[in-house]
């Protein structure tokens, strides 16, 4: 199981030099700003048996190579007993797979099981969301306002953009190795050739629309597909993305 959480970071955190040798009229010293930035959160939730979750994660991942890579991971252990065999090893076996872990739910870190973690620090002020990102350096950052985000330019190549209010409009084309996250649908009015991934916010309705449809990897409301298992006949069409029966499924756009 898979959902996101809101997460507030503040930056240009200020650093105080002191040197008893130099003196300076406080009037002349420049303001000191503080910012912040929201990124979306991945939250892995995992469920016994914990051999075969992580079997299905190694799945996951192979259809979708690096899609963890660089992104915050929250792992809620709300579903995990303590007794669940195979618990004390779940945070090592998430790290060998280069997930990165920044803050633990549903778990206190003082239990026995946990004695060898290197149990994170986490991070105050998340905002939650439902079920279903992202301090990358390329991500575009937006205010946050309810209704659609429309995007007039091409989504670029490394670009990312997060969008958890609503539907994502892309007026021109995504490239190949940019990668786009909506709350709701996704509309391409050009060439989809990037990432898409819609419903992050919990909505298996929501859908995504091209008008070329060449992705690399789809998503809706964290079930995924790679352009290797999308039907061939739709491929460089007008297409929508559907989840029928939690399949992700392309259709014609009629």
């Amino acid at each position: 199981m898979m959902a996101c959480r809101t997460i507030f970071q503040t930056k240009d955190e200020p650093q105080i030099v002191t040197s008893s040798t130099v003196s300076v009229d406080p009037a002349s010293l420049p303001r000191i700003r503080a910012g912040g930035r929201s990124f979306l959160a991945l939250v892995l939730t995992p469920e016994a048996p914990l051999d075969i979750w992580l079997v299905a994660l190694d799945h996951q991942i192979s259809r979708s190579a690096g899609f963890f890579a660089g992104k915050p991971i929250i792992l809620d252990l709300t579903l995990v007993p303590l007794d669940t065999p195979g618990l004390a090893g779940l945070l090592p076996s998430l790290e060998e797979r280069n997930i990165r872990v920044i803050g633990i739910e549903g778990a206190d870190r003082d239990e026995e099981v946990f004695a060898g973690w290197n149990w994170p620090e986490g991070l105050s002020g998340g905002r939650s969301t439902a079920e279903e990102d992202i301090p990358l350096d390329s991500v575009e950052e937006l205010t946050p306002t309810p209704g659609a985000l429309i995007v007039e330019e091409p989504v670029r190549s490394g670009q990312h953009i997060v969008w958890a209010e609503g539907d994502v409009i892309i007026l021109g084309s995504v490239a190949s190795g940019a990668e786009v996250s909506a709350g709701g649908s996704i509309h391409v009015y050009g060439a989809l050739r990037g990432r898409a991934i819609a419903g992050i916010v919990g909505r298996p309705e929501a859908r995504i629309f091209a008008r070329v449809m060449q992705p690399e990897l789809l998503a809706i409301d964290g079930f995924y597909a790679i352009a290797e298992e999308m039907s061939e006949d739709l491929i460089g069409k007008p297409s929508q993305a559907v989840l029928v029966d939690e399949v992700l499924t392309l259709k014609p756009l009629t």
